[in-house]
């Protein structure tokens, strides 16, 4: 595999950022409907920090969207 292929990592990362800006949020206002840190947004979209299951729940739900939309874009 390239080193310029994305990992399955960076997809994730790429569908949560795509999944909160058609919801219309900006990373500080799904940190506050997720009552998290600042940073909490930045450090998962970036990948920086890897998300657990609730936590990825949790997302999903504060952006009022499937879960599986979220791993599995074309369904």
């Amino acid at each position: 595999m390239s080193s310029f292929e994305p990992t399955q990592q960076d997809k994730l990362c790429m569908l949560l950022r795509h999944a909160r800006k058609k919801a219309g949020l900006t990373q500080i206002q799904l940190e506050k409907r997720l009552r998290t840190y600042k940073g909490y947004v930045s450090k998962y979209e970036s990948g920086e920090r890897e998300l657990t299951l609730r936590e990825l729940l949790e997302i999903a739900e504060a952006l009022n969207v499937d879960p599986l939309s979220l791993i599995k874009p074309n369904q």
